[in-house]
């Protein structure tokens, strides 16, 4: 269970980064940047993810939930090529891939 909060928290957090960069695509002026609502959704997926992030620091060792945050790369790659166009190359997979091993060594 602790491990779908996590997956949960990484996920809010790209989502966090996604909508601000889907926000900023839109601006062209420092007053379009408060005009602009992606901007304010992409903080607030940032700070539930931030709030998440520190119930999580309760049950997890600092040592294992800072690393297990790149799961965030996953997530972000995923929701760039699913609504930015943009590639998935080999070495983005294969950097990805080693991001999992990672996270999945720690989490044992």
């Amino acid at each position: 269970m602790i491990y779908l909060a996590v997956l949960a928290m990484t996920l809010i957090g790209a989502m966090g980064a996604f909508f601000l960069k889907a926000g900023m695509d839109r601006v062209d002026s420092l007053p379009a940047l408060f005009r602009t609502p992606q901007i304010y959704l992409g903080g607030g997926f940032y700070l539930a993810g931030a709030g998440l992030n520190i119930l999580l620091l309760h049950q997890l060792d600092y040592s294992v939930l800072y690393p297990m945050t790149a799961v965030t790369y996953v997530w972000s790659m995923l929701l760039s090529a699913a609504f930015l166009g943009e590639s998935l190359t080999r070495r983005k997979l294969i950097g990805v891939a080693a991001v999992v091993l990672g996270v999945a060594i720690l989490s044992r």
